[in-house]
């Protein structure tokens, strides 16, 4: 086998990985649904909407899939702690929601954007994709490869999670870092002002067993609207 060959088959093996991965990695310390009590049933606390910031990925990377931590076939890895980010998309009733496309964005390991307008843009890690998309399955899962956030001047450690439904326009929240002295005086997260709801967008970062160096964090995103017919 060439290396090229070689390179191509080390690709395709991490990919069908990725597709495969379960939520098992982040289910232990993981945030379920939260539920609050209401008049005749339960229902969910519903995810905030949080604003998408000016660094939604201008222009767009050619790769779109949910690993970010590898760009092309060279093998190389991008630089920060590798984190498997999964959770749910689901509806204020818990039922889960198909087909949504979820999208992700965030800075890299030193705290660029993949945007023409951020700073520092001549240090980008060229190895980070920097955004990623996957569409939920019939349980409504997802599932990214990516890095743990790092901060940037002005902005906690945050990744940016866009959600499309069908009939609808992107709707964007934002997820955070539990135990992050940051969080504390990060104005966007601040201006979240139901305290469950701003916890709901708080969630650990964990060792993940039988892969040292690597996190799981889960991400429950609960919905006001549901896909159009």
């Amino acid at each position: 086998m060439t290396e090229r060959s070689h390179a191509r088959a080390e690709s395709l093996d991490r990919r069908r990985f990725l597709k495969g991965i379960g939520l098992v990695a982040a289910a232990a310390a993981a945030p379920q649904l939260v539920r609050v009590p209401h008049a005749l049933a339960e229902s969910l606390i519903l995810t905030p909407r949080q604003t998408e910031g000016p660094f939604y990925p201008d222009p767009l990377p050619l790769e779109k899939d949910n690993d970010l931590v590898r760009v092309g076939d060279d093998g190389k890895t991008a630089s920060g702690t590798i984190t498997h980010l999964t959770g749910r998309i689901v509806d204020r009733n818990g039922k889960p929601i198909q087909k949504a496309l979820v999208e992700i964005w965030q800075v890299d390991a030193n705290g660029v954007y993949l945007h023409q307008g951020s700073a520092g843009g001549d240090h980008r890690d060229s190895h980070f994709q920097g955004f990623g998309r996957f569409e939920t399955a019939s349980g409504g899962e997802y599932r990214f490869r990516t890095i743990k956030p790092v901060s940037y001047p002005g902005r906690t450690p945050h990744i940016h999670v866009g959600v499309t439904l069908k009939g609808h326009d992107r709707w964007t929240t934002q997820c955070y870092v539990l135990g992050e002295p940051q969080n504390e005086d990060d104005g966007v997260l601040g201006g979240i002002r139901d305290r469950k709801q701003r916890e709901s967008v708080i969630v650990p970062f964990v060792p993940v067993k039988g892969s040292p160096g690597e996190l799981a964090a889960r991400f429950d995103v609960v919905m006001g609207t549901t896909p159009k017919m």
